[in-house]
């Protein structure tokens, strides 16, 4: 900051002695500091090695450079273009002082002087100079404390951010473990009762089955007969145990999705368990189910598993098997988006026995789940879709929370954010994205074998 402008420090410039003297004597008396130099050349050398805070120019000054030389050459260097330049001048013309004025000079002093006149001219400009100077250093003040501010702010609403993330992430699966546990509660009684009862159910239907047949060979009654024709006995006998053992199947296929639902919905949040990453992963696809197979014209999401042999690992599995639910939806997302815009025809169905990656066409809409263990410590998780892929520009912004490109009402942009939320953080593990346009996205997931 410029110092007082009492103790300010003068520099007068001009080739009559007698002018540098007077001014000189008057400048001291009045407290200031005072140079002197007798050319335009001196001046500009004397300023570069002890610049002041205020020049005194005279405008005539042969044989060297004049005064608006002087002062072009002040203002044209940023190291000396702020210090206020005053002429002396017994110049009068108009043209002259708008010259002075348009090279930078902040003011004109008439020859002859009057002392009172320029020390208050010189006063003047001196506080304005100190003023500019306060003002800059204030709105420089300014600019780091709104740029603190604005870096304060920031950080905020990123940790409120990721906060209203991880009280969602837990409302969400809390809401979500209670209602499907409840769910397969629920199933549980009927299809118990079912499974208990179709056992003797079937050695009943056998029973009966020899008795009416023995009774067809011993009382052939044509009354009888006629009936059993009728409502056509014999098939009711062939096909009655074919109806049982569909009943059988359809309540192990019950069973299967209860327990699906059961391993899905463990909400071990508050402790670390050994869990299988395998069966997290099955249990999400059985109870995606509905959406991988055909509807209409839509072809079925191939599944393609290529598991390796992986050891349990300590995790809180409710969670890790919330990040499967959100990285597959999110495929089968991809691949209805592709499917919709006709990148996959729509007729296009393939057989129901593919099941590895040679067999399947680059037209079969298609999920490829890999696991490995990458060392004793690590394990690893692929999840590849062969949808449409990802532009670089969301790919960036792809895990920041609330950000979706999907239409209002179909998600919330907390998916995959609390998805890399609960590995990171909750598992010290890593999960990211790589993709590349009409490629398809691979989703990549490692955690560690033991936390």
């Amino acid at each position: 900051m410029m110092q007082n402008p009492e103790n300010s420090v003068i520099l007068v410039v001009d080739d009559n002695p007698t002018n540098l003297e007077v001014l000189s004597e008057a400048l001291l008396d009045a407290g200031f500091e005072v140079g002197v130099a007798t050319s335009g050349e001196g001046a500009l050398k004397q300023i570069q090695y002890n610049p002041p805070d205020l020049v005194l120019l005279d405008v005539m000054m042969p044989p060297g450079i004049d005064g608006f030389e002087t002062c072009h050459r002040l203002k044209s260097n940023p190291a000396t273009s702020k210090i206020p330049v005053i002429f002396m001048t017994a110049l009068s013309e108009p043209t002259d002082k708008v010259k002075g004025l348009s090279i930078g000079a902040v003011d004109y002093i008439t020859k002859p002087f009057q002392q009172e006149e320029v020390l208050a001219r010189v006063r003047i400009h001196l506080q304005l100079r100190h003023l500019n100077q306060v003002l800059s250093d204030q709105n420089h003040q300014l600019k780091e404390l709104t740029e603190n501010l604005e870096k304060t702010v920031a950080e905020r609403t990123a940790a409120l951010q990721q906060t209203q993330v991880h009280l969602v992430q837990s409302e969400k699966l809390s809401s979500l473990g209670q209602l499907v546990a409840g769910v397969a509660h629920e199933i549980n009684n009927p299809v118990g009762c079912i499974s208990s009862n179709l056992a003797p159910a079937k050695e009943y239907v056998t029973d009966i089955t020899c008795i009416l047949q023995r009774y067809q060979e011993r009382y052939p009654d044509a009354e009888l007969v006629a009936e059993a024709e009728a409502v056509d006995l014999e098939f009711a006998m062939e096909d009655l145990p074919k109806i049982l053992l569909s009943i059988e199947t359809g309540a192990t296929r019950i069973r299967e999705i209860s327990t699906s639902l059961r391993n899905f919905s463990r909400s071990d949040t508050t402790c670390l368990v050994v869990a299988d990453l395998h069966e997290g992963l099955d249990s999400t696809l059985m109870i995606l189910q509905h959406r991988l197979k055909a509807c209409g014209d839509r072809p079925e999401i191939q599944v393609v598993k290529q598991y390796d042999h992986l050891p349990a690992i300590e995790c809180y599995p409710g969670q890790i098997n919330q990040v499967w639910m959100n990285l597959l939806s999110n495929a089968i997302d991809a691949l209805e988006e592709q499917i919709q815009n006709g990148a996959i025809p729509a007729s296009q169905h393939e057989p129901e026995n593919q099941a590895t990656t040679h067999q399947l066409t680059s037209k079969t809409p298609t999920i490829t789940i890999r696991t490995e263990q990458t060392d004793e410590s690590c394990v690893r998780v692929c999840i590849t879709d062969n949808g449409p892929g990802i532009p670089e520009t969301i790919l960036e912004n792809l895990f920041n929370p609330f950000f979706t490109t999907k239409s209002v009402g179909k998600g919330t942009g907390l998916g995959l954010s609390i998805s890399r939320q609960i590995i990171q953080e909750k598992h010290h593990g890593n999960l990211w994205c790589t993709s590349k346009i009409g490629d398809g996205s691979e989703f990549w997931i490692e955690l560690p074998v033991q936390q």
